[in-house]
Parts: C-alpha cells; structure tokens; sequence
C-alpha cells in the first residue's frame, strides 16, 4: 500500500488516530515523511506501518 504514497497524498496513521490527519512531504523507499495536524512531522518505517490513504491534494 506504501509504495503508492506520493508527496501531496492525505494518509492516517492506523495506530495513532490522535495524530490527525497528515500530508506525506516525501517518500525515500521505506521511510515515509509526514506532517500530521496533531504530531507534527513523523518519519514513518514503511516496512511496519501501512498508512491508510484519505486523499490527495492539488
């Protein structure tokens, strides 16, 4: 599912509802980027955590 996630993309994070909502900001291999509303920016290990896809911006 990760390897579909561009910058722009609107994803959750399935173990951290509390984060919010988050825009990835890159995507080098496994390591995902993401500015959550509520977290801040998180670099998240794609290989453990599938990011659920909410939309895409632009």
């Amino acid at each position: 599912m990760n390897e579909i996630l561009e910058p722009g993309m609107i994803v959750r994070h399935p173990g951290a509802p509390e984060w919010g909502e988050g825009q990835v900001q890159s995507r080098v291999g496994d390591r995902i980027t993401v500015n959550f509303t509520e977290a801040g920016k998180q670099v998240i290990d794609g290989r453990r955590i599938a990011l659920i896809l909410v939309g895409v911006t632009g």
